[in-house]
């Protein structure tokens, strides 16, 4: 049954709306990352009177950009690889065996993520500082303790949301690779995993976007070595000026692999988000 015709003209308005409404702000960050720093302070123009690169080339030396991105990518790396790896073994522990206290554990993992970081981030910073004191370990301003912060709280959501995934993988796939010689270890990795990659690749996505972009607990748990590139953006603002068209320029060079992970794994995202949402 062909679709009215007044849904089909609300359907085209309602999305070139939301496509202006995306892609203006594109177009206004890439247009004045492109001007002189004089044109972007001065009255906005939609078409730029002249063009230049030189914002992509100050931006590594205005600040050290290229140390803020080996941070963030070491640190949403770790982070990312240790969230799946512990999220693997949890969620198919919880999916595959009945245990004392499985109900509780999972409601807990869930209701990790009622609270706001605000309110887990003075209590990291002091343990962190007392474990320093006693131990010489260096968590704070360290990328290791900023992996451990990131873990806090992508860890949760991740083991919540493949749990639904594996639960979705039909049983009889480990029952067979048992009859076959697979300990619960080879069932696991020779059949489980290759079943659930798009719930796998689900969590790293998420697992990596949220350490990539995260501000709170980077702008007090880094020091000027360890800093990330979400802290690290605010040194073009300085006391005497802000530099808006570098700033514009280092964001979309910030936001260039975020986006292009995205669009290649797009297809395993969706599929490992609704899998589990219809039983």
């Amino acid at each position: 049954m062909a679709s009215p015709r007044s849904f089909l003209w609300s359907r085209g308005i309602f999305l070139t709306l939301l496509t202006v409404f995306v892609l203006v702000p594109v177009y206004v960050m890439l247009s004045s990352s492109l001007k002189p720093l004089a044109d972007v302070t001065g009255k906005f123009r939609w078409l730029p009177s002249g063009l230049t690169i030189r914002p992509y080339i100050d931006i590594w030396s205005t600040v050290p950009l290229a140390r803020y991105f080996v941070n963030s990518v070491i640190v949403a790396g770790a982070a990312t690889v240790c969230s799946v790896v512990i999220a693997v073994f949890s969620a198919y522990a919880v999916s595959r065996y009945d245990f004392r206290g499985k109900r509780v554990f999972t409601v807990t993992v869930l209701s990790t993520q009622m609270f706001p970081g605000i309110l887990f981030l003075l209590p990291l910073f002091l343990l962190y500082v007392n474990i320093g004191n006693a131990t010489g370990i260096a968590l704070f301003g360290s990328r290791g303790g900023l992996i451990l912060t990131y873990l806090t709280f992508s860890l949760p959501f991740s083991i919540w949301m493949l749990i639904g995934y594996l639960d979705s993988v039909p049983r009889d796939l480990d029952e067979a690779a048992l009859v076959d010689g697979c300990g619960p270890l080879g069932a696991l990795f020779r059949i489980v995993v290759p079943a659930a990659i798009p719930g796998i690749v689900a969590v790293a996505v998420y697992a990596f976007m949220t350490a990539w972009g995260e501000v709170l607990f980077a702008s007090v748990m880094t020091n000027d070595t360890t800093r990330t590139l979400a802290v690290g953006l605010q040194g073009y603002s300085t006391l005497n000026d802000v530099y808006w068209n570098q700033i514009m320029a280092a964001s979309l060079v910030v936001s260039v692999p975020v986006v292009a992970g995205f669009l290649l794994l797009q297809r395993y995202l969706v599929t490992g988000l609704t899998a589990g949402a219809v039983k």
